[in-house]
Order: structure tokens, then sequence, then C-alpha cells
């Protein structure tokens, strides 16, 4: 069978790779049906992120079917279909012993450290994948996005009576605004592309947007918006170092600023006058629990998040070699771009 391989930054290849023996305990075979593009895999395309290895098969935003399982395998049957929690932790290190299995000392995430499910059959253990039969195959691939923001969230805390500031609006910013909107708090959406808030305006019923300049002006008009209080939690989801270098000035006293983008550059800030003095609150944000996933699914089967604004392009798997490089063009309009994968796998 073939797969997608990113052989080296900005060269795409299809290689014949062996299909999946009978899985072993605990593992599961599973068809893929659909896999989400997302900035881990531009990042890679680039050369920019920083966990990628090569060669590597990309893919951690899964959509599959169950084929086949091994011995001791109880979550899962064949036929099921679910969602992928990509993050490959390694269950005894003090991380994953205290529960915070995202964040493994060993982690792994599928299509980064490891490869990922730009191929028609893989192997998983069967205890990342989560059932979700009521989910088409396009929702699924866009569980993991939307983990991305829900764990941010739940890092920063906002309450009901607290303003969150999203600082970009890709997709994982946007995944962050559903999250915060859930959580009953004010939303205001920052970026610096008139485009992308005009999107979230128009097809995500973002009401409160600020247009970004880069400069002290951002933090006057932020003032002006909440009053003079700024932003009790601030998620940033640029990983541009300049805008989370900046962030800190555009949260409120006792506020917290979540990193959820990734940069590999220094960051730097005013501890005195702006971190100290407001008695800011600094956090990480990596990965997602396997709770936000079960949480995730839920949603979407109640409604209450409507993943189908966020899906811009649709791109068969024999096309995406050709069409991968022009969505990372300025003009492309892409927000989330779904791989369809062929309906039925070498060999079933």
């Amino acid at each position: 069978m073939q797969a997608l391989v990113l052989e080296q930054p900005g060269s795409f290849g299809y290689r014949e790779v062996p299909e999946p023996e009978h899985p072993g305990p605990g593992d599961a075979v599973v068809r893929v049906e659909a896999v989400g593009i997302c900035g881990t895999d531009y990042g890679g395309f680039r050369g920019t992120m920083p966990y990628f290895s090569y060669p590597r098969i990309p893919g951690h935003e899964l959509s599959v079917e169950v084929v086949a399982v091994g011995d001791g395998v109880t979550g899962v049957a064949v036929g099921d279909r679910c969602c992928v929690e990509p993050y490959l932790n390694c269950q005894a290190c003090h991380s994953c012993r205290r529960g915070l299995t995202n964040c493994c000392e060993h982690n792994q995430t599928l299509g980064v450290h490891c490869d990922g499910g730009l191929q028609p059959l893989y192997t998983l253990p069967a205890r990342k994948l989560h059932r979700s039969p009521r989910l088409k195959p396009e929702e699924n691939a866009l569980v993991e996005t939307l983990a991305i923001g829900c764990h941010a969230i739940n890092r920063g805390k906002p309450t009901d009576q607290e303003t969150v500031l999203v600082i970009g609006a890709g997709p994982i910013g946007l995944s962050a605004v559903e999250f915060a909107r859930l959580a009953g708090s004010r939303v205001i959406l920052m970026d610096m592309a008139e485009s992308r808030l005009a999107f979230a305006r128009e097809r995500l019923g973002i009401v409160d947007t600020l247009l970004a300049t880069g400069t002290p002006e951002d933090e006057e008009t932020l003032h002006g918006m909440t009053e003079g209080r700024l932003a009790e939690v601030v998620v940033d989801a640029t990983g541009s170092h300049q805008s989370m270098s900046a962030a800190l000035a555009l949260c409120s006293y006792g506020g917290r600023l979540v990193y959820v983008g990734i940069t590999q550059q220094n960051l730097s800030f005013s501890h005195a006058t702006v971190m100290h003095r407001r008695e800011l609150s600094i956090l990480a944000s990596r990965n997602a629990l396997p709770g936000d996933f079960t949480r995730i699914i839920s949603l979407i089967e109640e409604k209450r998040i409507d993943t189908r604004p966020w899906i811009t392009h649709r791109v068969p798997f024999a096309e995406i070699a050709e069409v991968f490089p022009t969505l990372l063009e300025p003009g492309s309009g892409v927000l989330k771009a779904v791989v369809e994968m062929p309906a039925a796998a070498p060999g079933s």
C-alpha cells in the first residue's frame, strides 16, 4: 500500500509500505478515513517544527475505522469508528503516573516523532482510540484540533465573569474560542489579518475582534474594549515569539497567559513593570488529555460545536502531495484542510 512521506522539508512523495500484520496484544489495526492537516504539518513541510524528524509519514488528526483487534482489547471492536488521541505516552514516567499523559517525558506524537496516519491502514494502541460512531469522518478528523484548544482553556480556567483574549485566528486559536465561549466568558479574537477576522465573524459568529498592529496601540485598543480591565485570560496561539513576548501587556492584573503556540525563539518581557506588578501567571499548554476527547465527541454529537464552517478544503489522498504546497500560499483561504482517504484499503 502507498503512504505519503515527507522525505525532507519541502519534498513529499508516495512510498510503498507493508500492510500491517494482525495486531499484537492491546493494539488495533485501523483503516484511515480522513486526516486533518494542521500547523504542525505545515511546520514539518517548512522545516520549522522543532520536534519533527525526516523522513516522516505525517498525519495525527485522524478519523479511523477498526478492522482488527489484538488480544486483551476491550474498549473498541471491529467496525467501530473512532477518533485518535495521537500522543503515545510511556505510561511509566513521573508525568504519566500523575495522569499528565499529554506531557509524557517520552512522548511520541503520531506524524511528528513517529509515523502518522497518511496511509490506508495503520496499527495503533487501542487505548488511544475514542469511539465516536455518530460522528462523520470529517468531524472525527477535527476532534484533536479542538482538543488542543480545550486543554488550553482548561489551563487558563476562565469564568463567566472574565474576558478571554485569543491571539491568532488559525485553527488552534479558533478552537480555544469555542471552549472559552462554552465557559461563558466574553471572547475577543485578535489577529493581524483582517481576512481571518472576517471569516471568524461571518462563519463562526465571533462578535468581538481586534485587528492587531504589533504595537503598543493593541493594549490601548483592548483597554477601551474592556472598560480598562484588559483580559483576565490571554491565549496566544500564534507561535510568534514577538506576539508571545508582547502578550503579557494585554493581561489584566492577576491575569493568566496561556502559551499554546510553539516557538524556537527566546521570549523577552518586562518583569518588574508588567509581570511582577500585575502578578501574572504564565502557563504552557501541550497536547490534550483523554477526557478532552471524550468531552468533544459529546459536544459535537449534541450539536453544541458545529465543525462544518471549519473545513475549507477537501483533498483526495492521491492529490495531496501536489496540492499541499498550495495550502501554504497566503491567498489560499485555507482554515482547515481534510485529506479524504480511499473508501476501501487494499486487500479489504
